[in-house]
């Protein structure tokens, strides 16, 4: 008999590799990774890219308009702020800043809500109830109140920052977590793991956890932008960045005076977060997309 030779799509044998086709085929988060793309780019080589020294006052160059406006020049591309620093400069490590300080808090609440979603979910009971019940007494505050709260305790600068965005954040992972752990517990494998003797941690962190990545990344994701938002309004507020770091929420706080007579030294910065921000999130409502097979095309 002649045997019939099935050629089966490759993309139906890799899942994986339908998910980059499907996050391909989504315009809008291949527009969000493109403007990430950039971000990063101009962050990693900011010292080579950045035209003058970020710091530099030159106060006969005050309030320089861009070089759009009557009265720009090409030696500032986007003008002065009220110390003759050079604006475009300042967005550029301002840049670097923002990214640092949203990969290190998003990092902190990651390893933290991981753990603590995994182990309450796979334990259950009363260890779960009083984990969870912490945790929804976190969700009440709002998030950039709770962080006002912990940075007014530890004290002013980007670092205590980073360290109170992150616990802020500790419970969105945690929950998503021990949803997905709970899920994953009612399976088969999960069964047989425990019948051959398998030990607590190699079922939760090497069985069960690769299975709940698809949420994470998402949320991982998300996270990114909030952080981005939530540092610039700690940095408004003084409990952030500190004077003179070009950081994009101080370099807002430090112009808002100057609205009206120089726009532009606050319109930029605030621009800047706009874009990361929107980076971020297309590309999360992409990954969504692409890792939840209930939404797929």
């Amino acid at each position: 008999m002649n045997k019939k030779v099935i050629n089966k799509n490759p993309l139906d044998r890799h899942p994986m590799l339908e998910q980059l086709s499907q996050l391909w085929r989504n315009k809008t988060a291949i527009a969000g990774l493109i403007i990430i793309v950039v971000f990063l780019l101009v962050a990693i080589f900011a010292p080579y890219i950045s035209p003058h020294d970020p710091l530099e006052t030159a106060l006969y160059d005050q309030l320089k308009p861009p070089v759009w406006y009557e009265g720009g020049t090409t030696k500032n591309y986007l003008g002065t702020d009220d110390l003759g620093r050079d604006i475009l400069s300042r967005l550029i490590y301002g840049a670097r800043i923002s990214l640092l300080v949203s990969v290190i808090s998003v990092s902190i609440a990651f390893f933290f809500g991981t753990l603590i979603g995994a182990i309450s979910g796979y334990k259950k009971g009363w260890i779960d109830n009083i984990v969870m019940r912490i945790m929804d007494i976190i969700l009440s505050f709002p998030y950039i109140l709770l962080a006002i709260v912990i940075v007014a305790y530890l004290g002013p600068g980007l670092e205590n920052a980073m360290i109170a965005i992150g616990i802020t954040y500790i419970p969105r992972f945690a929950r998503i977590v021990r949803g997905s752990v709970l899920e994953e517990c009612e399976k088969d494998y999960v069964t047989a793991a425990r019948a051959i003797g398998a030990n607590e941690f190699r079922i939760i962190f090497l069985a069960i956890l690769p299975n709940c990545m698809g949420p994470l990344i998402v949320q991982t994701t998300l996270n990114f932008a909030s952080a981005i938002l939530d540092a610039a309004a700690l940095s408004f507020l003084g409990l952030g960045a500190q004077p003179p770091t070009p950081e994009w929420g101080a370099m807002i706080a430090q112009s808002r005076s100057l609205i009206l007579r120089a726009s532009w030294v606050m319109t930029l910065p605030g621009l800047a977060i706009l874009f990361a921000v929107l980076g971020f999130n297309l590309l999360g409502d992409g990954l969504r997309d692409a890792l939840d097979p209930r939404l797929r095309d």
